[in-house]
């Protein structure tokens, strides 16, 4: 029978409770993230969500055993890759993936790193004086010259496409430039709410366009529910107040006398006894 180290049972435990006692529970991966970067992130949470890391063979031990009071929770091992940790909140998980999305930083290449995007330098000047530095840009792929005494970039380039490695004499000029190509920061792989499993598929949406077009969408109802005649609670005191003007302005119309027309009735005859005399004058 293996030996089982005591601080495992132990660490599995406080990842059983931690999976057990919040609302939502994900997982991320944290590979990669420099230390004082993730005691940063960690902090931007606190409050908020609870963030732990773990040997993912813990975590997988401590999601079977989670399981066991939480149906479904298990759907988080396909999840796990990498170098993993378990993040914990009771908010929802669009809140949550927006959080986690707004703590990536961009940090400077070492030399290695696959692109994720196009890494270009933009035609311009630069802040080296002229010297050795043109041919070390130019070695890098950077088209570098000396215009009027100030070392500059002569066109826009791409200089590593995207997918390719960061070759490490580029990485090193790229940081002389204050050109940060890689970003860091936890990447939500999904998470587990009520039953069910939510990858960032799902949850990578703009709140505040969804929330836009839900106030358009009302707005669009709330119009054609009152062109049709539907009344609600919502719409009652518009469709009264639409059917007042209208008998009011038809009132005015066919010469009606109440306590509410009498002084637009009286105002209209004078205002055609004027018109007439001018007529007739």
């Amino acid at each position: 029978m293996t030996h089982v180290a005591e601080w495992k049972h132990g660490e599995v435990n406080e990842l059983v409770d931690l999976l057990t006692s919040k609302k939502v529970v994900g997982i991320v991966e944290i590979g990669g993230i420099p230390a004082p970067s993730m005691q940063k992130m960690r902090k931007g949470f606190h409050g908020t969500a609870i963030v732990r890391s773990a040997k993912n063979n813990l975590i997988s031990r401590a999601i079977d055993e989670a399981e066991k009071e939480v149906t479904g929770i298990s759907g988080l091992k396909d999840l796990i890759t990498g170098q993993t940790g378990i993040i914990a909140t009771d908010t929802n998980p669009f809140k949550l993936f927006s959080q986690i999305k707004s703590t990536r930083t961009m940090a400077p290449a070492k030399g290695g790193e696959t692109a994720t995007h196009d890494i270009s330098v933009k035609a311009g000047d630069t802040p080296f004086k002229p010297g050795p530095i043109v041919g070390e840009l130019q070695k890098a792929g950077i088209p570098a010259a000396i215009q009027e005494g100030k070392v500059v970039i002569r066109e826009d380039k791409v200089i590593v496409p995207e997918g390719e490695k960061i070759p490490t004499d580029v990485a090193q000029m790229l940081t002389r430039l204050e050109i940060f190509p890689v970003e860091i920061g936890m990447n939500l792989q999904g998470v587990f709410e009520d039953g069910d499993i939510f990858k960032p598929d799902v949850l990578d949406i703009d709140i505040d366009q969804i929330m836009g077009r839900m106030k358009t969408a009302s707005s669009n109802a709330l119009i054609l529910a009152l062109e049709a005649g539907w009344y609600n609670e919502l719409t009652i005191r518009p469709l009264l107040l639409k059917a007042y003007n209208n008998a009011f302005i038809l009132a005015i119309e066919q010469g009606i006398i109440t306590k509410d027309t009498i002084k637009n009735l009286i105002s209209k005859a004078h205002a055609n006894m004027l018109a007439l005399k001018n007529i007739t004058t």
